[in-house]
């Protein structure tokens, strides 16, 4: 602009540096000013590939920066992914590896090791084309189902083989036997896979998130088993009558000899007690009752979860400060947590940010080194950090561990949240601090936190509106005005051959810090309908009245002709301040105008209060609602935790206008739990139909499911000797179990119908002859199975 005569620049009036966009948003890395970027994948893309694709712009990125700017990757999600990728594919090797080694045991024959030894590879690499089709990738669950599936796609060929061996053995020729043996097992094979892929019906219809994670598990599974039911039934028998050998007693080596008598003695031993088992019906038979028993009290008495802890080697922190925090000492409290973090010797990298949303909370990103290179887990590294960071005044970081499966609808400081709802705000607010005060006293919980901040500090604005009318201002300029000083306008884009520059203009540092900078703004009345002389005398007059009043105030007992002088020359001096506020603007064309642009104080037509206000309200559907985050204690299982919630909130005796309710992974806990029976029941069922099918009987499936109680007793009793909680996980354990267990159920009763109907042999006989034949089958598909599953055990 131009004031009398001389130009007014820039620099005369303000100071003018480069710097970041927003000064209220800050970013550290390892202790240095940064800007963090985030990425993240689109559904279905392939992470890896995205990830190396980033890499691979890196140093082009870099070459573009100035010397004085590093660009580093703080974390890479993609290196567990990896890490555990290539552990479950050297599982399934291992895996491999395993089961055929119980069928070279069994058999001692290398040749015949090679027959079942080809349904495995084959069945894999068919499942894989069934995965490409179905559009599924090689991911965690893709990879366990195939993991788990060599201890199921070798149990047919298996069948098969032991069978053909077996006539072999008898002197019958390769051929004869391989045609035999086949065709008196096709069935057994038959019934053993379709009432295996039924136990998986049940979670290809299971809803929720659980069902959509577990699905592919289970198609994957599912498709091996039916691959592996082919290659039994058509490759085997071909494969046995072609290379299947025996060897005469004469010629077996003393290990075969002295394998042969431990197995023998294995079979003598297990006919024995056999025998007394079919004479003592009605012991074993309450035995089973008992069992049955004992299975529903383990399974009230087994802490239960939702999925196990995972070490991921990250973590996340959520940073929960004072509501009346400004920006400068947020970002004081963030170096300062992120320099706690940083000297713990299980870090390797530390970032976090904060500003942009609330004032008053930051986020924290930790990067662990390598589980071999640190003592502690990440749980362990959590427990020491969080009395070091409790010490740091006026905040608190909640860290928690990164998990690979985590659900809910909201970010939180912590793993698990428990929602308040209500229509009334009030009572909301009222109730929020006694029910988090209640929650932060059980012992099962650490990290208690509340997402309601209502009392952050607030300026309002009163308008006197008459006088903003009078003087022509309407309340947008006020607006505009305020936005001007205090909101980071871009005013302005400055263009330049590589980049771009934002113009953001906002008042000097100095007058961030009171609320007292507002009596020394003024506003604009260029534009409104009132201007010139007008505007001026009015707001002089208004100036003029409020001085008088209160010299009349100051004067009022006793009258002071020295008080009456000083209201009077303050009276004239604000009349001639206000009336000398008009600009003149020349121009360098040949003629000259002169416009009155009058500044009106922002106290003369309104004044501030100071309060308190909302940080954020947050809703669940249409209602407000307050979210509770918390953590386990070391050694708690949710299922206790939630309990003990559930008792808490029931002392309190909370209005019935407010309902509180699980959310994310605690909600997902509740309902898989609540499904929990439903889904085995159905299992059950599933399988119950398919072999009442198959075997045209009601009694036959209820004999191959008896064998149930006592594995589902097993399987309780190994978790709770290794402390491990009842999850989601477990759940697929024994939906599994119940395929394994029915599996040599199937075997013996095949064998007893067949030696009932064709060799006139009573029941009690023919089962006893069944067990005995197939006895050794049953021991290499159950070793088979477990130790297909031993390397992710230990894993």
């Amino acid at each position: 602009a131009y004031r009398n005569g001389a130009a007014v620049r820039l620099s005369d009036v303000a100071t003018v540096e480069e710097g970041p966009e927003n000064l209220r948003n800050a970013g550290i890395a390892n202790g240095k000013p940064a800007v963090l970027v985030i990425l993240y994948r689109r559904p279905g893309g392939n992470i890896i590939d995205t990830v190396d694709r980033v890499y691979g712009l890196l140093p082009q990125l870099r070459a573009s920066l100035a010397s004085d700017i590093d660009l580093d990757v703080a974390m890479d999600r993609s290196i567990t992914i990896r890490s555990s990728l290539h552990d479950v594919e050297s599982t399934l090797v291992i895996a491999i590896g395993l089961v055929i080694l119980v069928v070279f045991v069994f058999l001692r024959n290398a040749r015949a090791t090679l027959i079942p030894s080809v349904a495995v590879p084959v069945s894999l690499i068919g499942t894989f084309g069934a995965m490409y089709l179905l559009g599924y990738s090689l991911d965690n669950l893709s990879l366990m189902a195939l993991t788990i599936s060599t201890g199921f796609v070798v149990d047919d060929a298996i069948v098969v083989l032991e069978n053909v061996t077996r006539h072999i053995e008898a002197g019958m020729n390769r051929r004869e036997a391989a045609l035999l043996g086949a065709r008196e097992v096709g069935f057994t094979v038959l019934s053993m896979s379709l009432s295996l892929i039924a136990v998986f019906v049940p979670i290809l219809f299971m809803g929720g998130l659980v069902g959509r994670l577990f699905r592919e598990f289970a198609v994957t599974l599912s498709v091996a088993i039916l691959i592996s039911l082919v290659v039994s039934l058509t490759t085997t028998p071909m494969m046995c009558a072609y290379i299947a050998t025996h060897h005469p007693p004469h010629r077996r080596s003393r290990w075969y000899i002295a394998s042969e008598r431990v197995f023998a003695a294995m079979l003598g031993f297990y006919e024995r007690t056999l025998a007394q088992a079919l004479r003592h019906q009605a012991i074993v038979l309450l035995i089973l009752f008992l069992t049955v028993g004992l299975n529903l009290y383990l399974i009230i008495l087994i802490p239960k979860g939702p999925f196990p802890q995972q070490d991921t080697g990250r973590m996340i922190g959520g940073i929960q400060a004072d509501q009346s925090i400004s920006f400068q000492l947020m970002r004081e409290k963030l170096t300062e947590f992120i320099a706690i973090i940083r000297q713990d010797p299980a870090v390797a990298s530390v970032v976090g940010f904060t500003g942009g949303g609330q004032t008053n909370s930051g986020f924290v990103f930790v990067a662990l080194k390598p589980r071999a290179e640190r003592a502690l887990s990440v749980d362990g590294v959590i427990a020491r950090l969080r009395g070091k960071l409790a010490r740091v005044a006026g905040a608190r970081l909640f860290l928690q561990a990164v998990q690979d499966i985590r659900a809910g609808g909201r970010p939180s400081n912590a793993l698990y949240q428990y929602t308040l709802q209500s229509d009334d705000l009030a009572q909301l607010y009222e109730w929020m601090p006694k029910i988090t005060a209640a929650l932060e006293q059980l012992p099962q919980l650490t990290d208690v936190n509340s997402d309601q901040e209502q009392k952050g500090l607030e300026t309002d604005l009163v308008i006197d509106r008459p006088t903003a009318a009078r003087l022509g201002l309407a309340v947008s300029q006020i607006d505009n005005t305020l936005y001007d000083a205090f909101g980071q306008r871009q005013v302005s884009v400055i263009y330049t051959p590589r980049n771009q520059y934002h113009v953001v203009m906002e008042v000097a540092p100095q007058y961030w810090q009171s609320p007292d900078t507002l009596n020394q703004i003024f506003v604009s009345s260029a534009g409104g309908p009132v201007k010139g002389t007008q505007a001026t005398n009015a707001l002089a007059g208004t100036v003029a009245a409020k001085t008088a009043k209160s010299a009349k105030q100051a004067t009022a007992s006793p009258a002071s002709t020295a008080a009456q002088i000083a209201a009077d020359t303050a009276r004239n001096q604000a009349t001639n301040a206000l009336a000398n506020t008009g600009r003149s603007a020349t121009s360098t064309g040949a003629a000259v105008s002169t416009a009155h642009e009058n500044m009106v104080p922002l106290s003369a037509i309104a004044h501030y209060e100071t309060g308190s206000t909302p940080l954020a309200v947050n809703h669940q559907g249409l209602f407000v609602a307050s979210t509770i985050s918390f953590n386990l204690k070391p050694g708690t299982a949710l299922g206790d935790a939630t309990a003990a919630i559930d008792e808490a909130m029931a002392r309190l005796h909370m209005p019935a206008t407010i309902r509180g309710n699980f959310q994310g992974t605690a909600q997902l806990f509740q309902e898989a739990l609540a499904d929990e029976p439903v889904l085995i029941l159905a299992a059950l069922l599933a399988v119950y139909i398919v072999l009442g099918v198959l075997y045209e009987s009601y009694i036959h499936p209820i004999t191959i499911l008896s064998t149930l109680p006592s594995a589902g007793v097993g399987a309780m009793l190994a978790l709770m000797l290794f402390n491990i909680e009842f999850s989601v996980i477990a759940l697929i354990g024994v939906i599994l179990l119940i395929g394994i267990v029915k599996k040599n159920a199937i075997m013996m009763i095949d064998v007893a119908i067949g030696a009932e109907r064709n060799g006139g042999l009573d029941s009690r006989e023919a089962i006893h002859q069944a067990c005995l034949l197939r006895f050794r089958p049953i021991l290499m598909t159950t070793m088979a199975a477990l130790l297909s599953a031993l390397p992710l055990m230990l894993g």
